[in-house]
């Protein structure tokens, strides 16, 4: 493949002077056979061959490498420029860098979060199994994620294993179906340590079938999938086998106990696989669907048998040249008669249909947030508008001064087109300097925000990387920056007359250039304007949630998890184990109470039940429609928790296993099903989990209402069972404890007290219920934390443009102003002139601002919570503060004019 010129250079240069040296030869040696001397053969060849220069320039030009010459030229012109301006350069660059740096960091993380794809084999074939129903559905029972439409279906991605059985082997027309669920945290004790690790559950095909080969040891088989129970092996990730087996060659065939049951390492995962839950973080231990009676116990009968239960997740290849319409509509079949031959439907129930979506990327667990990094983006790119409006004033003061050379350029027969292209290549060299630092600005930057999102108390898997997107997007987002922020200065340098502006007086020109620099300061304080508006709308949100009322004392309260295995503790063992813990905890020196609970409060957790009030019916058509929220506790929870009783009693020694079943309800859940009226001694008939049969109740207290599961939810109707009388311990229990000491003071004589009753227990993400509580704020605080950074930012660009017009104004016109003063004017008036016109300019972009932010603010509506989108206090505090900035950056040119000799001011030119 032949290169273009400009890229051998050299060589073209040498086969030119090759080339003119030849054509001289031949015609000096055609005059002198011709009977010409030599010497003036050579004068005439030269003289007939023109100039050498002028050929040579003729030849680039045809070559296309005149146009390099020409911008290697302007190039080097605007970096002698930006060195003798190092001031200029250094505010240029430094906006520019903070623009492009935040952008940056952010597309880093959208890139992560919404656009990488799975680590195998042609993943844009992959379509995840979902299903939609409407309000009468027969799916009850959901482990996993389900959202609500807008018109009121349902819509989830998880199937019950029954079900997706019959699905892998219906014919569908699409490849084998793989099977997977997250199964949370598990304990795993290697070499007698132990500690909890993310577990991900396959099918036995998963790995045949997705193309994915382990980098040691073999795969999870079929045979591996075989019955429940069975398959004791497990498979570890990289990074897994890296932190704790040091990457040792001997790590296949190593025993290690998985919730207290052995498996056998038999593989190691590719380096970069994640598996199929996301992209974003990798489980580091991945076992065979079978052994989910064992990793993920439900209390109950193993849920590969259990028809009622949806929990898996399904994902499918689809074959090149596939029918979409044809594969779904089979797969609809095969879905109602899967649903039909495993559950009996009660009257007017529904079957779900079947959904394809896209499974390149697995469930995707950023997708929920997309919209707040949308909004991110949004914000970060008004930060960069902002630096270039402030540049682009800095670069029309800088074309003032400049327009002589451009006029003079003109007379000497520059192009409008040549003068406009010399602008804007000093426009794109300022603009890859900022790129530049604003790249390695992003990259420093690029894991703040999940280090924003991460908690104390789990190991933080959303660390960003930088990939050629991200290059891409860096390099695009600095050329349209240059190209940006050099429009005011190339228009301005077109619109040069060459005449009238060799005559020019700079009077004349800075009268004519202040409407311009006056417009893009207005649009810097628009853009601060909106920036600090959003800013208060954010901080204000986590205010009105941090004063939300709780109903219980978040204050000296540690949380910690205890799961007893299955297979040691099966029930009613488990229940008893988890007593003596409990015993165990309130003996500890420190602890003023102990208690424990299956959803630990504020943690976006729920379980719900059957409720059913005695004289009521349960009504078949509408099943969801007799439920209420669930919540299994210790005895002690209500005073541990400081949740008040407001009549009846709470639970107590008296609530045993073989008493009377016996509930606490909250005053939300009497509101809605007792019309407000004391529930206490009334009965309800609710689901025994153990059994599955209807069980009667009798409330015994009615305490006042508490937040569940989110802060920004009202306290929804909830009933309260005793632990030792609902079930077993199932997948753990949250333990509470309240105590003053610190929490490092008080985690090792817990833990102490833990191994007394069983060595083998670990307490499982230790962390207090402030942090719980805002771990599920991490996005309020994270636009908080951004949106008043970009706040700042917004107010020092805003106070530097402003500042610069004013500064470069007061130059420009200091002989006007000596003549005021000459005249009569006071300091105070030139002052108050000065300030007169940084007001009008700071009025027009504050008001202009609040009415943008008062229409844009309605998009993030969804993320606020107690205040409006046209939050007066938060439009009135920005405005207020953009006015103080520019009134406070105006101020030092007004007093600098006002401080002018009049006598030196008349001789300033």
């Amino acid at each position: 493949m032949k290169l273009p010129a400009w890229a051998r250079r050299r060589r073209v240069e040498r086969e030119m002077e090759e080339e003119i040296a030849f054509h001289l030869a031949s015609h000096a040696e055609r005059l002198m056979r011709a009977g010409v001397e030599e010497a003036e053969a050579w004068r005439r060849a030269r003289a007939e061959f023109g100039s050498v220069a002028g050929q040579k320039e003729a030849m680039r030009g045809a070559l296309g490498l005149a146009w390099w010459d020409d911008l290697l030229g302007d190039v080097r012109y605007a970096w002698r420029a930006l060195r003798r301006s190092p001031g200029f350069a250094a505010v240029a660059v430094a906006s520019l860098a903070l623009g492009i740096g935040v952008n940056t960091a952010i597309f880093t993380l959208t890139s992560h979060l919404l656009l990488s794809r799975l680590d195998v084999p042609r993943a844009a074939e992959l379509r995840l199994f979902e299903w939609t129903g409407d309000k009468k559905v027969a799916v009850h029972e959901m482990w996993g994620q389900w959202d609500t439409l807008p018109d009121g279906r349902t819509t989830s991605s998880s199937f019950s294993y029954p079900v997706y059985e019959r699905l892998r082997s219906a014919k569908t027309g699409l490849g084998g179906l793989v099977g997977f669920k997250d199964a949370g945290r598990v304990n795993v004790t290697i070499g007698g340590a132990a500690e909890t690790v993310r577990a991900e559950m396959v099918s036995g095909n998963y790995y045949v079938d997705l193309g994915v080969r382990p980098q040691m040891g073999r795969p999870i088989l079929p045979a591996d999938d075989a019955t429940p129970g069975s398959g004791a092996v497990v498979v570890i990730s990289d990074g897994f086998w890296a932190r704790r087996f040091g990457r040792a060659k001997n790590v296949v065939g190593k025993k290690i106990a998985v919730n207290l049951t052995p498996v056998t390492i038999v593989g190691v995962n590719p380096e970069g696989f994640t598996g199929v839950e996301s992209a974003q973080g990798s489980p580091e231990i991945f076992l065979p669907l079978s052994m989910q009676p064992v990793v993920s116990p439900m209390g109950r009968r193993s849920l590969l048998s259990d028809p009622e239960m949806w929990w898996v997740q399904i994902l499918a290849r689809e074959g090149p040249g596939g029918d979409e319409r044809k594969t779904r509509a089979a797969l609809d079949v095969a879905l109602n008669a899967a649903v039909r031959s495993t559950i009996t439907l009660g009257a007017g129930e529904s079957v779900p249909r079947i959904a394809l979506a896209d499974g390149s990327r697995g469930l995707n667990a950023g997708r929920g947030f997309a919209k707040p990094i949308y909004v991110l983006m949004g914000l970060a790119g008004l930060v960069l508008l902002l630096a270039c409006a402030n540049i682009a004033n800095l670069l029309l003061a800088r074309a003032e001064a400049r327009q002589r050379e451009m006029t003079v350029r003109l007379a000497l027969g520059a192009g409008r087109g040549r003068i406009l292209r010399q602008v804007f290549t000093e426009s794109l060299v300022l603009a890859a300097l900022g790129g530049a630092a604003g790249l390695a600005l992003g990259y420093a930057s690029r894991n703040l925000i999940p280090a924003l999102m991460a908690n104390s108390w789990a190991r933080n898997p959303w660390a960003s990387g930088f990939d050629w997107r991200v290059f891409a997007f860096c390099a695009a987002l600095t050329v349209a920056t240059g190209l940006l922020f050099g429009l005011a200065p190339a228009w301005r340098a077109t619109r040069t007359e060459a005449g009238a502006g060799l005559k020019e007086t700079t009077h004349t020109a800075t009268r004519r250039a202040g409407l311009s620099g006056r417009a893009l300061v207005a649009l810097q304080l628009t853009l601060a304007t909106m920036l600090v508006a959003g800013a208060g709308l954010f901080l204000r949100t986590v205010v009105k949630l941090d004063a939300v009322p709780l109903g219980f004392n978040p204050d000296h309260l540690i949380l910690f998890e205890i799961a007893p295995p299955a297979t040691r503790y099966p029930p009613p063992q488990d229940v008893l184990v988890l007593r003596r813990i409990e015993e165990a905890m309130e003996a500890v020196p420190g602890v003023e109470g102990a208690t424990l609970s299956a959803i630990p409060l504020i943690a976006d957790s729920m379980e719900n039940n059957g409720f059913v009030p005695e004289g009521a019916k349960k009504d078949p058509a509408h099943p969801d429609a007799s439920t209420a929220l669930l919540n299994v506790v210790g005895e002690r929870f209500f005073p541990t928790m400081q949740t008040a009783i407001v009549a009846g009693r709470g639970f107590d020694g008296r609530d045993t296993e073989t008493s009377a079943k016996v509930a606490v309800v909250n005053e939300a859940l009497a509101r809605e099903f007792f019309g407000g009226r004391n529930p206490v001694g009334r009965t309800f008939t609710t689901n025994e989990f153990l059994t599955g049969k209807d069980v009667v109740v009798q409330i015994v207290g009615l305490c006042e209402d508490a937040r569940y599961a989110r802060l920004r939810q009202e306290p929804p109707a909830l009933f309260y069972l005793p632990y030792r009388q609902a079930y077993g311990a199932g997948g753990g229990m949250t333990f509470e404890v309240r105590t003053r000491l610190p929490l490092k003071a008080i985690v090792g004589p817990l833990r102490r007290a833990v191994q007394v009753v069983d060595r083998d227990l670990p307490l499982i993400d230790v962390r207090t219920e402030r942090e719980q509580i805002a771990a599920t704020m991490d996005q309020e605080r994270l636009f908080a934390n951004l949106s008043a950074g970009f706040g700042v930012l917004a107010l020092v660009l805003a106070a530097t443009g402003v500042y610069g017009l004013m500064a470069y104004t007061v130059a420009r016109r200091t002989n006007e102003i000596g003549i005021r003063m000459a005249l009569g004017a006071r300091a105070g008036q030139v002052m108050r002139m000065v300030l007169g016109e940084v007001s009008w300019i700071a009025v027009t972009g504050v008001a202009a601002g609040l009415g943008a932010a008062a229409g844009l603010t309605r998009l993030v509506e969804a993320i606020l919570y107690g205040v409006k989108p046209r939050d007066p206090v938060s439009l009135a505090a920005a405005g207020v503060v953009l006015g103080a900035v520019a009134l406070a950056a105006g101020w030092l040119p007004a007093r600098r004019a006002a401080k002018l000799d009049p006598m030196a001011a008349l001789r300033h030119e």
